[in-house]
């Protein structure tokens, strides 16, 4: 037993690092594409160490797997000092002993209670899979919480389904080096796809977002506007188009730097996620302005979602970092312009040339306020 262990670790490094070294590229560009904590797929390896192998081995397999992806991708690319790697791998290490525990003691359920193995075999590894899940997912939130990044504690729902697609890879793994030994290189084709194909999305949508703000560039605002303005004549609908325009913007940058100016342009974005629908559109076209698309709606509901996203910039308190330390930035407002289709315009440059009318009417009228106008 213990050398069939020592012989399934082995095979389990050999191809964590084959895998490691076929995507490194892949894996490096990730890195540069974004900063937020994201799914590296060694789960696979990981995993299929943990139904397999016992607690020194499967914390070794986990040591050597980040030890290689540090020293090849992340020292390299000085993206992450040696105290996170660490720590990161200090994690996964809790990760993994949290599941093998839980799957060892089904285990020792399924025997002593003689359950059927083919019944009960999956419904362990499904439990251990929950519980390597909620316990990184866990630990990951309270680093990101005390290390003051509440946008990392929790990933998203895509990354989220990808880990569990890494998870159930790597039992599928553990199920063939257990059995049919030979099997397992079968696992590295679809994984090195699924890595370039979360690559592709990752880079599909890098170009339409804008990296600041997180809202859609303008010309991904753009098209969605074009759409709907299409499907708006189909139907004979209305839709409002907003053009919001902080107030007195640059006093921000030049009291308090551009960093605060940007944590400001952050906070108005996250409103506008908030306080938008689902189906609602958000963009920035650069500065301190951005533009919104109310699809589907009344000229009455158009305006009293910019009257109500005009009074949240009022009630906005933006933490912002300063030469001083940290700075409570408040009494920021917003002038906002609408213009409604088809009565301010049957094109888009129409609308948008009538909804930038109507904030430099704003503007002139005194700002913070909402003004629509027509053709």
């Amino acid at each position: 037993m213990v050398t069939k262990h020592w012989w399934e670790f082995a095979v389990l490094c050999v191809l964590a690092l084959i895998q490691a070294e076929a995507s490194r590229k892949i894996e490096q560009v990730r890195r540069l594409i974004t900063n937020a904590p994201h799914v590296n797929m060694t789960s696979v390896w990981v995993f299929a160490g943990v139904l397999l192998l016992p607690y020194s081995l499967s914390g070794l397999l986990v040591i050597i797997v980040y030890g290689h992806l540090w020293l090849r991708i992340q020292r390299k690319m000085g993206t992450r000092p040696v105290h996170r790697v660490v720590f990161s791998t200090s994690m996964i290490m809790l990760s993994a002993y949290a599941a093998a525990g839980v799957y060892a003691a089904g285990r020792m359920l399924q025997q002593s209670s003689n359950w059927s193995g083919a019944t009960t075999t999956p419904i362990i590894i499904a439990v251990a899979t929950l519980v390597f899940l909620v316990v990184n997912n866990v630990l990951v939130a309270i680093a990101a919480s005390l290390h003051g990044r509440p946008s990392h504690v929790m990933i998203s729902w895509a990354d989220f389904g990808l880990e569990i697609a890494t998870l159930c890879l790597g039992a599928l793994a553990a199920l063939a080096l257990d059995n049919v030994p030979y099997l397992i290189v079968l696992i590295l084709p679809p994984l090195l796809v699924l890595h370039r194909a979360v690559l592709v999305k990752q880079l599909e949508e890098l170009a339409i977002t804008d990296q600041k703000t997180g809202l859609l560039n303008a010309t991904a605002w753009h098209e969605a506007a074009k759409n709907e303005l299409s499907r708006a004549a189909r139907q004979n609908s209305c839709f409002g188009v907003m053009m919001v325009d902080l107030d007195y913007f640059k006093r921000v940058n030049d009291t308090y730097g551009h960093l605060a100016g940007d944590e400001v342009l952050k906070a108005i974005a996250r409103m506008l996620k908030d306080e938008l629908r689902d189906y609602d559109s958000a963009g920035r076209f650069g500065g301190e302005e951005f533009a919104v698309l109310i699809p589907d709606s009344s000229p009455a509901d158009v305006v009293a979602t910019a009257e109500r996203l005009r009074r949240r910039v009022t009630e906005l308190e933006v933490l912002a970092p300063t030469e001083n330390g940290e700075t409570l930035i408040t009494k920021l407002s917003a002038s906002i312009g609408v213009a409604i289709y088809p009565t301010s315009g049957t094109t888009l440059e129409q609308l948008m040339l009538t909804a930038d009318s109507a904030v430099y009417t704003a503007k002139s009228n005194g700002r913070n306020q909402v003004v629509t106008l027509s053709t």
